[in-house]
């Protein structure tokens, strides 16, 4: 199992990072949580989550412990995914997912994209005595802000995280109507994801 990665960031998008460890580039799927943590750094440690699965390998990289937790607790969830966690930790800090979740907050919950009602009350059935237990421990760096990509950067990282072009496009536009225009991209993709 690879625990961390520590280097070079060589390629950085909102969904996707490939950090070069002494001359070999890995491939890590991010959240937007985590890209805000390291926007702004050149080279860092991520820790990360081997998931292999019948047709792949994929390596997901976490800014900090407490997130890979929660990435760990949602997909031990029956019905939650990789992606899915992935898209859930776009979507909402750590912190918020655990609150929502000892809350027993499944509104809140179903408007993640990929979380319907049963998805939700599943997540609040399976994980709520785990993460009261654990609540207090997750945190999150704190996070920068970035200058304002074009739409586009916005558009694509949605397509990387799994939806359609036409909706991503919508979704972003929509978003753009309502948002100041010095809005951090990572917030212009969680407001977009809401608008899905």
């Amino acid at each position: 199992m690879i625990a961390f990665v520590r280097g070079h960031f060589a390629v950085k998008t909102p969904a996707r990072l490939v950090v070069d460890v002494n001359g070999v580039g890995y491939e890590l799927q991010i959240s937007l949580n985590t890209y805000s943590a390291i926007s702004q750094l050149k080279e860092g440690q991520l820790f990360t989550y081997l998931h292999i699965t019948e047709n792949a390998q994929t390596l997901f990289g976490f800014a900090d412990i407490a997130e890979k937790e929660m990435f760990l607790h949602l997909i031990s969830v029956s019905g939650v995914g990789a992606a899915t966690a992935r898209m859930m930790l776009s979507g909402m800090r750590p912190e918020e997912i655990a609150k929502a979740i000892t809350q027993g907050n499944t509104k809140q919950l179903e408007g993640i994209k990929g979380i319907g009602k049963k998805s939700a009350e599943r997540l609040v059935l399976e994980l709520r005595d785990k993460l009261g237990k654990a609540a207090p421990e997750l945190s999150l760096m704190a996070s920068g802000n970035i200058p304002v990509p074009p739409d586009l950067d916005a558009v694509n990282a949605l397509v990387a995280l799994g939806i359609g072009k036409a909706m991503a496009e919508a979704a972003v536009k929509k978003t753009m109507l309502v948002l100041p225009p010095d809005t951090a991209l990572e917030d212009i993709i969680k407001h977009a994801l809401k608008n899905l």
